[in-house]
């Protein structure tokens, strides 16, 4: 499967291509293009700035690991502090991560000639099997990464119940 997610972005690292040092970064084909108010296109907003709000929830890579005891998840949230980032746990079932990051307060001295690190959301959701103990779910955060551990039922344990005998 294809990346989503511009080669360099630091999400996914450059790979060499058939093209070599030339790349075509498809989040600002239209960076320079005259858009606005002053343009005769009616686009209020560049599309390489959708775009890279867009990127950012792409981009919001997880993995899902499944022990014998637990299920866990990682996520890589560079830049993000715990107060920014949140998870939680709908219909019992359903495990949901989400953040948001501010944007840098702006700096107007100096020409900008190109602006990456901008401000966005995310939100990730995951399905959780039968087996698990989402309201035993834990979280941790630490140099960027967040780990979200949710313990599993012990299925190899049968459940015993005794019956007892009338008469």
């Amino acid at each position: 499967m294809a990346s989503l997610v511009s080669p360099g972005s630091g999400l996914n690292p450059p790979r060499s291509n058939a093209f070599g040092p030339i790349s075509v970064d498809v989040w600002h084909l239209l960076d320079g293009v005259p858009f606005g108010s002053s343009s005769l296109l009616p686009v209020p907003r560049p599309p390489s700035a959708l775009l890279s709000e867009a990127s950012a929830l792409i981009s919001t890579l997880v993995d899902w690991k499944e022990t014998p005891e637990s299920h866990v998840f990682i996520a890589d949230l560079p830049g993000l502090k715990k107060e920014e980032v949140k998870v939680d746990v709908e219909g019992g079932r359903i495990l949901q991560i989400s953040g948001k990051k501010r944007d840098d307060e702006e700096d107007k001295t100096g020409t900008w000639h190109r602006v990456e690190r901008t401000g966005g959301c995310f939100l990730r959701r995951f399905l959780l099997p039968e087996n698990a103990k989402a309201e035993q779910a834990r979280a941790a955060m630490a140099d960027g990464v967040l780990t979200v551990t949710v313990p599993k039922e012990d299925v190899n344990k049968p459940h015993v119940k005794s019956i007892d005998i009338s008469g």
